[in-house]
């Protein structure tokens, strides 16, 4: 297609006749096209594949464009302090080991000088 040329937009109704023609008068994709107009036949198989996936009013709904990641669920209240709380716990019990270590180590040197 060249540029600056906008897609055409098909509406629902049209895609579902469209595809109700393919399915119940056996027609080809290449002779839908040409009887529709339709440039592409992968847009009739798309429309067929939601067709029978989601019945016809998936022909609705608009499809055009990347889909959203979109951002990410919120957290309920409890969930949230849940977390906190077990972050602070985990934080405390780092700090404990750290310093346990260290009177570990200090202990271990000053057993050395003690043998020397």
């Amino acid at each position: 297609m060249p540029r600056g040329v906008p897609n055409k937009r098909y509406t629902g109704d049209f895609k579902q006749k469209v595809v109700e023609d393919v399915r119940n008068n056996h027609l080809g994709y290449n002779e839908a096209m040409r009887k529709y107009g339709i440039t592409g036949r992968s847009k009739i198989q798309a429309w067929e594949r939601i067709y029978l996936e989601e019945g016809p009013e998936g022909l609705y709904i608009e499809r055009r464009g990347r889909g959203s990641k979109g951002r990410p669920a919120k957290v309920d209240k409890q969930t949230a302090e849940d977390l906190i709380a077990e972050n602070q716990r985990l934080r405390a019990e780092v700090d404990y080991l750290k310093n346990l270590q260290a009177l570990v180590l200090e202990s271990e040197r000053h057993q050395r000088k003690k043998h020397r």
